[in-house]
């Protein structure tokens, strides 16, 4: 099977196929070329994403792309301690809220994941040691997949906890997103700085 072309846009410098799904979108360019498969140590940009790719479940990401903003301000920039704390109250503002995906499942689980994730930080230290424990090993089988090893591990285990819309599917898009897996295609011409950022990131330390 010939592998599928890539996007070229304008400024000439290919990318990976998925861009084309957007072509004129800035904003999604600017994200594929500067976050997706970069890694990730940053506690509220690792629990952001884990709930936004919750919200993106039957969607697309460039919805959720643009309404990122939206999503900081409704939920006060993902602390999880502000946020394991609200309850019917906020649920029901945020329902009104135009600048999000008003969705109650998805708004609850958010709300029940930040709780989740105290405890879980509680436990092993930091949300960020805990999600790097599940960087795939050498060779294990995750490029150009839906789900992987990995993400069905994490899936597993962070159902075990009580989380909610952490899915397979749904936590292998996290995985790439977060650079734990470099996902971008080997001919995109950001695939060699999203793999130097890999070699020199300092992997999270996490209690046994």
């Amino acid at each position: 099977m010939s592998a599928r072309p890539l996007f070229l846009p304008p400024d000439g410098h290919p990318r990976c196929p998925w861009c084309a799904a957007s072509p004129g979108d800035a904003l999604y360019l600017r994200y594929h070329d500067e976050e997706w498969g970069f890694p990730v140590v940053d506690e509220a940009r690792l629990f952001e994403k884990l709930c936004l790719e919750g919200f993106q479940s039957g969607l697309s990401w460039r919805t959720i792309l643009h309404k990122r903003e939206g999503f900081r301000r409704a939920f006060e920039g993902f602390d999880v301690h502000r946020l394991a704390g609200w309850g019917e109250a906020e649920v029901l503002r945020l329902l009104q809220d135009e600048g999000i995906v008003r969705h109650r499942g998805k708004i609850e689980a958010t709300l029940n994941n930040a709780a989740r994730c105290v405890e879980l930080v509680a436990e092993v230290g930091s949300l960020a040691a805990y999600v790097w424990r599940f960087e795939p090993e050498p060779g294990e089988a995750v490029h150009q997949l839906n789900e992987s090893g990995p993400s069905r591990r994490l899936s597993s285990d962070l159902k075990r906890r009580g989380w909610k819309f952490v899915g397979p599917t749904t936590m292998h898009a996290f995985l790439q997103a977060m650079g734990l897996i470099n996902d971008h295609d080997r001919r995109c011409s950001v695939y060699p700085a999203a793999e130097a950022a890999r070699r020199a990131f300092q992997r999270p330390v996490h209690l046994p």
